[in-house]
């Protein structure tokens, strides 16, 4: 079903391993070499920051093809010609981002990312406008416009089944929150359609992922379960997340009395239950990813303890929580680095990787790209004092330098 065969992926895989073991010095510059020799891949790669630059250029080259073609060949369309020729758009992405993969070999290039991406915002806008009147946030939504995102999520899960692209399952998660607004008015309904969404996927995920403990795919799957787990805890905590996403936003507050009481001390009983479960099996699978969902659901769950109880909140809570979560990552370092060879049942406080220097680095070069570079004025030159003298003059006994 993926697109790159399984021995490309692993051949890419296997040489980022390799770039990690030399710059940690677990490998010589000759092992280096013979093994870099024995995984070469066939496909096309380039850095992270080309691979933005291509991939925006390609969305504004798209955007400027399909704008040229209706101001050229169509002066005023109706909404269904225009909604056809978006789904002929669409079909034109897909099959060049195919192309750009089978033909030219690009492997997170960015031109066939964007390409990808634009069919689905084609698909998205075609359905829209050719089925439907109106926007898609109208006050009277059609009761089939539930359609529109649910050919979103379903072709965003092929895009990152078929590219393997993990931005196109969070696409396919944002597209989950509008489908049930289309089925029911109740709030509390809406919050548990998207939540059991997310568990149905997050079984489906794990239970795929178990095949694949050992190669390329676990580490997509893992990130993927990430996000779901992620997902699951921001639908169930009425504090951080809010489905009415056009008006309010995924992160706002809604009135308490809209939802019954049950229901809201049910999902401040499962913020506290979930941060746990989502660590224990992110420490049993020693995923770093589903750890790092773990510790962040954690902190929103202390985070938002306060309004769920309307206990006022002070200037110094987050003074405390910081204080907090230091006590707690300087105890547990210092826990693990008591262990026999500073190991505690596979797990260590040492860095045995390259990958976190290179993300560091990479973060570090894109704040120092977006943060404001202070202005200081360019020095004066400074003019010679000059002092004028050896010469007299006067008379009658005065003299002075000049």
């Amino acid at each position: 079903m993926r697109i790159y065969s399984a021995s490309s992926e692993e051949t890419l895989r296997a040489r980022k391993l390799l770039t990690d073991w030399a710059g940690e010095g677990f490998l010589t510059k000759e092992q280096y070499q013979l093994l870099e020799q024995e995984t070469v891949s066939d496909l096309r790669t380039t850095n992270f920051f080309l691979r933005l630059v291509l991939f925006f250029f390609t969305l504004i080259s798209v955007g400027a093809a399909v704008g040229l073609f209706f101001v050229v060949f169509l002066s005023r369309p109706s909404d269904q010609t225009t909604g056809v020729f978006f789904l002929i758009f669409a079909a034109v992405c897909y099959a060049a981002a195919e192309a750009a993969v089978s033909q030219a070999r690009l492997y997170r290039y960015g031109i066939e990312e964007a390409l990808a991406v634009c069919s689905v915002g084609f698909i998205c806008a075609g359905l829209q406008t050719a089925l439907f009147r109106g926007g898609p946030y109208s006050p009277k939504p059609h009761a089939a416009e539930f359609l529109v995102p649910a050919a979103g999520a379903i072709f965003s899960l092929w895009i990152w089944r078929r590219f393997g692209r993990s931005y196109a399952f969070i696409a396919a998660m944002i597209f989950v929150i509008f489908l049930p607004g289309y089925w029911t008015s109740s709030h509390s309904a809406q919050h548990l359609i998207v939540a059991m969404f997310y568990a149905t996927g997050l079984v489906v995920v794990a239970v795929l992922r178990s095949r694949h403990r050992f190669d390329y795919l676990d580490e997509v799957y893992s990130l993927v379960e990430a996000f779901l787990w992620l997902g699951i805890y921001l639908a169930i905590n009425l504090k951080l997340s809010s489905l009415d996403l056009p008006t309010r936003g995924w992160i706002g507050t809604r009135a308490d009395s809209e939802f019954s009481g049950w229901f809201y001390w049910g999902t401040w009983v499962l913020i506290w239950c979930l941060p746990p479960i989502v660590l224990a099996r992110g420490i049993r699978l020693k995923d770093r990813f589903v750890i790092a969902v773990g510790a962040i659901v954690a902190i929103l769950t202390f985070v938002s303890n306060k309004p769920y109880l309307g206990w006022v909140r002070h200037t110094w809570d987050p003074m405390l929580l910081g204080i907090l979560l230091t006590g707690v990552a300087i105890f547990i370092r210092r826990w693990l680095a008591r262990g026999p060879g500073g190991i505690r049942h596979g797990f260590t406080s040492e860095r045995l990787s390259g990958k976190d220097k290179h993300w560091m680095s990479v973060g570090s070069t894109v704040f120092g790209l977006l943060s404001p570079h202070p202005i200081t004025p360019s020095p004066q030159p400074s003019s010679p004092d000059h002092r004028f003298g050896g010469g007299h003059s006067g008379g009658g006994g005065a003299s002075g330098d000049f």
